[in-house]
């Protein structure tokens, strides 16, 4: 691999405006691993006072992206799927976790599990990546 693994998601990090905007912080990562964290702001709710269900989602979909793409060959998005399981809240820190399922040359697929500052379970996400084989 010509860029490590920590070059590549520090860089996918500094073009992905949106992962910024949610102010996701990466706590730990190795090759097919991420660890990320960020709290949860007002203008992240929904009209019910709680977390919009888009804003977890969206913090597994970076994780699913990060540890895909860490090995050095471009992985996007073939399927993903999420489970909710408890409210989020503001104030509320999540942290999602990846799980490396199946590292194929084409084909990857991964599990997510999105906890909160307590270690609840608050969603259970698997996503299939397709590896286009670009480094």
């Amino acid at each position: 691999m010509s860029k490590d693994y920590k070059n590549i998601i520090q860089s996918m990090m500094e073009k992905d405006a949106f992962s910024r905007w949610m102010e996701i912080e990466i706590l730990e990562s190795e090759p097919g691993y991420v660890k990320l964290s960020m709290e949860i702001r007002q203008e992240m709710c929904n009209g019910f006072g709680i977390c919009h269900g888009g804003i977890t989602f969206s913090l597994a979909d970076s994780a699913l992206a990060f540890a895909s793409n860490s090995r050095g060959s471009v992985s996007v998005a073939l399927e993903n799927n999420i489970n909710y399981t408890k409210k989020v809240e503001v104030g509320d820190t999540l942290i999602a976790e990846t799980e490396e399922i199946q590292n194929g040359r084409t084909i990857g697929v991964y599990k997510i599990k999105v906890v909160n500052q307590n270690d609840d379970l608050v969603a259970d996400f698997r996503g299939t990546v397709y590896r286009t084989g670009r480094h």
